[in-house]
């Protein structure tokens, strides 16, 4: 079977595939709610500081509207205001990290956090046997596709770097404290 051909039992042969222009596309769907829920939903998706009046365009709201919500959301801790002409916001990431580990510690118990935590960096390790690198960072797409396809390769880099991340995260909600206390990191 050639990679682009479909499997014959993914569908029935009668069934008709689904009509895809019925679906809302995401401007859609992000209308329509509450304001401060679609500025959060656009601030979560920020990679880069952005202009307040672009934050108000893609959360269809007006400009002010979205000036006061994110001065609020400066003030919780949630994005970062840059000064200067124009304002630009950007997410907080130790904000969002703070609150993964809050949800970590309320989900699981400790026993349970440091389970995950074992089992991350043993899968971190078999990486690093793998492509025979300390980091994901240090590994050449190109020059690690020998054994195995570019797309195998990169999603296995993909992964590992998550597993570095997950570890990251379980190691701070396994400590007691803050994740800004200053404790030690794990080496994954």
């Amino acid at each position: 079977m050639d990679l682009t051909d479909t499997p014959d039992d993914i569908r029935d042969s009668a069934e008709s595939p689904p009509d895809f222009t019925e679906w809302d596309s995401p401007e859609e769907v992000l209308k329509g709610g509450p304001t401060r829920e679609r500025l959060l939903s656009v601030i979560l998706q920020l990679r880069t500081p952005t202009k307040v009046s672009k934050i108000a365009e893609k959360a269809d709201c007006d400009t002010e509207t979205a000036r006061d919500y994110l001065e609020w959301f400066s003030s919780m801790g949630m994005t970062r205001e840059i000064s200067g002409r124009p304002v630009r916001y950007e997410r907080n990431e130790s904000y969002l990290q703070w609150r993964r580990v809050e949800q970590i510690r309320d989900e699981y118990s400790e026993a349970e956090i440091v389970k995950e935590l074992k089992e991350t960096i043993k899968r971190i390790g078999e990486y690093r046997a793998q492509f025979d690198a300390d980091s994901p960072e240090d590994v050449s797409l190109m020059d690690s596709t020998e054994e195995a396809s570019v797309e195998e390769v990169w999603e296995a880099l993909s992964e590992w770097k998550t597993l570095k991340q997950r570890a990251e995260l379980l190691d701070i909600a396994r400590q007691n404290g803050h994740p800004s206390s200053g404790g030690a990191k794990v080496d994954a």
